[in-house]
């Protein structure tokens, strides 16, 4: 098998300024102060970090549920939902080189955003994580349409290519649509 090409250090100081911005920008949205904040709840994780099992082919990321628990309780009730957020760096790197003007900073930007969007709704019950296809799809609508809510307000350089990029999520999509990755 092929080595897949990873975020190089500076890609990832990249990456990581853009999940803290991602996650200031979500919790602005969503109303939620620090101690309602999901700090403890999910990881941001790239390539070169994951299991086999957690990469995928196609998506700029996933989302991964475990169930976690504190190493003192014996008790099922005191276990909790603990999200993994995968980047896909090769999917992400490959479609920077496509030569549709992305640049790295607004692209993980609006990756993480979505995602975190995801962890927030799954969190408050707003969406199942283990869902139909069919919801899964309307869920993606919802949840671009949601960020794209948010990037109103955002003014990064590089914003205009990267939402003429997603604009095929503007529209609601059924299965058999041709939109760009997740």
């Amino acid at each position: 098998m092929d080595t897949l090409p990873c975020f190089t250090q500076d890609q990832i100081f990249t990456v990581g300024d853009a999940a803290a911005m991602a996650e200031e920008l979500v919790s602005n949205s969503y109303k939620m102060s620090a101690s309602q904040w999901l700090w403890n709840r999910y990881d941001v994780m790239t390539l070169s970090d994951l299991e086999p099992g957690e990469i995928v082919e196609g998506p700029f990321a996933q989302i991964v549920r475990y169930r976690g628990q504190k190493s003192e309780t014996s008790l099922g009730s005191s276990s909790y939902d603990f999200y993994k957020i995968c980047l896909m760096d090769h999917t992400i790197l490959k479609a920077l080189e496509s030569g549709k003007e992305l640049r790295l900073f607004p692209f993980a930007l609006y990756i993480l955003c979505h995602e975190l969007i995801h962890i927030v709704r799954f969190s408050k019950f707003l969406q199942s994580f283990q869902a139909s296809h069919e919801e899964k799809m309307a869920e993606e609508n919802r949840v671009h349409e949601k960020t794209r809510e948010i990037f109103k307000s955002v003014r990064v350089p590089g914003m205009e290519a990267l939402l003429s990029f997603y604009k095929a999520w503007e529209n609601p999509l059924d299965s058999t649509t041709n939109a760009p990755p997740l």
